[in-house]
């Protein structure tokens, strides 16, 4: 996967809905995002994105990309993202494996919010 491609794969999972998670989330993703529960499996990431408004505007900054071994690759960034006047700054690392030609997934996503106070868990 090129890199343009790669950047509008991950922006398609800031701005798509449920079902673009359906298709380009693995069903073994491990997720750690900034709300409870905090960690996340398939299921409960698909239902918080069903649950939550998708963004008009992502704009990724700082980015590296990693590409450990073929059909395997791991990305870091900052993110800005918007919707009307509701914004959202954090740093973020996605992992992304090949299972078939044209075929990826993400295996791995890590969210950490920049700017907010993030509660703590037993609070």
């Amino acid at each position: 996967m090129d890199d343009q491609r790669l950047w509008d794969f991950e922006r398609d999972l800031w701005i798509g809905g449920a079902d673009t998670y359906e298709t380009k989330v693995a069903d073994d993703v491990v997720m750690v995002l900034p709300a409870a529960p905090f960690l996340y499996d398939r299921r409960a990431a698909i239902e918080a994105v069903k649950a939550t408004p998708r963004w008009e505007t992502v704009e990724f900054e700082d980015t590296r990309v990693e590409r450990h071994q073929e059909g395997l690759i791991s990305i870091a960034y900052r993110v800005r993202a918007a919707k009307g006047e509701q914004s959202y700054h954090a740093v973020c690392t996605s992992t992304i494996l090949r299972l078939g030609h044209e075929n990826w997934v993400v295996i791995q996503h890590q969210q950490t919010p920049l700017g907010v106070e993030i509660a703590d868990h037993e609070g």
